[in-house]
């Protein structure tokens, strides 16, 4: 109810419009980061991240920055624990039932202008008065989890913050135009839950008011406190949680739990090739540890690992909404299914040959500047540093090494901040 769409003439007050402007512009760049998972799947990767890799290098060559290009749930690995398989999982539902929400609100709205309804009247605006807000909140949320970077987290924070200024805002500027009419909608719906659940929460409000500076900072401090803080609780509990084992020198973290205990059979053998044993001394120093990410050897995700061909770098694809899709609604299928090689013309490949019976092991050295890592917990510390070595691939049977190859620095992004999890 009260609803109106945006584009139609509103009164002036003061700087409004300049405030509006600066919330939306920062709110329309919230969406854009929380995008990244789209666009760098994308033909358009490159242009993005030709403007965005800067900002992320820049934040990662500080130690009180750094935080913000780390991750803080799983990207690249199945879950092992339960909660946090969940979680994934309603990362999808939230992102699918807030852009429904908000396409609905929008409908609503915008017919009602062009069939000279009036202000929207039915719906979700019987019970809030911001529903398209919130349902770009919770879808907003969604792909928070979904593409779980710290520095996606912390605008979502701020996005929550200028939702509430802009929701304020809105309702000084309806009062002033409809009067007792509005106030009297304000003391029966809520801002953005049920007026019951505002009354409960002892945060009904019924007439409008400019807020306080002091009480807004102070809001977005609140914000930030416990949206980002959340984010660091639930990135110890992943580590915790990770499917990883120390296996003799090496740390071996593996896309499921499955794969780690395969790893730990097959590592002793690729571990005395001659070629895989004399990049790893090479590599050894003082307080470095070797990680081995062992993964089926058409893993789609390698590419952010480590550079291992130009078939991973997924930007080169050409199936963006197919792959998005994917993620979406099948959220753990891109971990578990790789995709085809060679095109659908070659002839399937015996069982011995399948790619189903093979895995590729990728080497990663990774130190921290001023302090030797002492566990393989420490290997996902946000301070860490990361150089691929090289990837084996062996037979997940016969334990033969098929073949070894030297990596590249950096990974399918360049130099790129990707997930380390």
């Amino acid at each position: 109810m009260w609803k109106e769409p945006p584009h139609q003439p509103l009164p002036h007050h003061g700087n409004g419009h300049g405030r509006r402007a600066a919330a939306l512009g920062t709110i329309v760049l919230s969406f854009v980061v929380a995008f990244e998972i789209a666009i760098m799947i994308s033909p358009f990767a490159v242009v993005f991240y030709a403007a965005f890799n800067p900002v992320l290098l820049a934040l990662d060559r500080w130690s009180l920055t750094r935080w913000l290009t780390a991750f803080f749930l799983p990207h690249m690995i199945v879950p092992p624990d339960p909660l946090l398989v969940a979680l994934r999982v309603l990362g999808s539902v939230l992102f699918v039932a807030g852009g429904v929400a908000f396409l609905a609100c929008a409908l609503q709205v915008y017919l009602g202008k062009w069939l000279t309804r009036g202000t929207a009247t039915r719906g979700l605006y019987v019970v809030i008065r911001h529903p398209q807000y919130l349902a770009l909140a919770v879808a907003a949320l969604g792909l928070v989890i979904m593409w779980p970077r710290f520095l996606t987290l912390a605008l979502f924070a701020v996005m929550l913050f200028l939702y509430y200024l802009l929701a304020r805002d809105e309702e000084r500027r309806m009062a002033a135009r409809h009067g007792e009419q509005y106030l009297q909608y304000m003391r029966t719906t809520g801002r953005f839950v049920p007026r019951r659940v505002e009354e409960w929460l002892g945060l009904a409000s019924t007439a409008p008011s400019p807020p306080r500076v002091a009480t807004s900072l102070g809001l977005l401090f609140g914000i930030l406190v416990i949206v980002i803080g959340s984010g660091f609780v639930a990135r110890a509990y992943t580590i915790r949680h990770l499917p990883l084992s120390p296996t003799g020198a090496v740390d071996v973290i593996g896309i499921t739990a499955d794969d780690v205990q395969a790893a730990r059979s097959l590592l002793p053998d690729v571990l005395q090739d001659a070629e895989v044993r004399r990049a790893l001394s090479a590599a050894s120093q003082p307080g470095h540890r070797i990680l081995a990410y062992v993964v089926p050897i058409d893993y789609t995700m390698q590419g952010m690992i480590a550079d291992t061909g130009e078939e991973w770098k997924l930007f080169g694809q050409h199936k963006t909404i197919a792959m998005i899709t994917e993620y979406v609604l099948h959220p753990f299928a891109h971990l578990t299914e790789g995709h085809a090689h060679g095109g659908g013309m070659a002839p399937a490949p015996s069982l011995h040959d399948s790619p189903a019976m093979k895995r590729r092991i990728i080497f990663i050295d990774v130190w921290a500047e001023g302090r030797a890592l002492e566990g393989p917990r420490d290997d996902f510390a946000i301070d860490v540093r990361r150089r691929p070595l090289l990837f084996a691939d062996v037979h997940l049977h016969t334990g033969e090494v098929l073949q070894v190859r030297p990596t590249p620095p950096g990974t399918g992004w360049g130099r790129v901040p990707t997930p380390m999890f």
